[in-house]
């Protein structure tokens, strides 16, 4: 997928270091700007990660509804790219999604408050010297 050649957008980039510092909703803001910024599909993958940002925001928050709901969008988006694309492990981040949303399940509505913040998991990707 040609989409998958090249850098992350710097703003992605800095989205994806506050996703990983638990900041989603920072890292919203971030990966917007990043998704506003480009031109072609690449847009969609940095809508799915926002939207896995999102996802873990309801979580902690202890939004039931809201959690299931943008964790739907955000693997509407994320499920057309390959394992990795421009650096970013999507395969691992969809599995990770799965994960967090199954234990969510598991727990229902009333029980959210429960989760295990442990199962909130980073945005694994990998860069080369020339921001690629």
């Amino acid at each position: 997928m040609s989409e998958c050649d090249g850098a992350l957008h710097p703003h992605a980039r800095e989205g994806l270091i506050l996703f990983n510092e638990g900041k989603y909703f920072e890292a919203h803001e971030e990966l917007e700007t990043a998704w506003k910024g480009e031109k072609g599909k690449i847009r969609e993958l940095y809508q799915g990660i926002l939207q896995a940002g999102v996802t873990y925001l309801h979580i902690t928050r202890g939004n039931y509804p809201g959690a299931i709901k943008v964790y739907g969008r955000s693997m509407r988006w994320l499920k057309q790219w390959p394992e990795t694309c421009r650096g970013v492990e999507v395969g691992r981040l969809r599995n990770d999604l799965d994960a967090a949303i199954e234990e969510v399940k598991r727990l229902g509505e009333s029980r959210i408050a429960e989760f295990n913040r442990g199962l909130l998991k980073p945005v694994i990707w990998k860069e080369d010297r020339d921001g690629r």
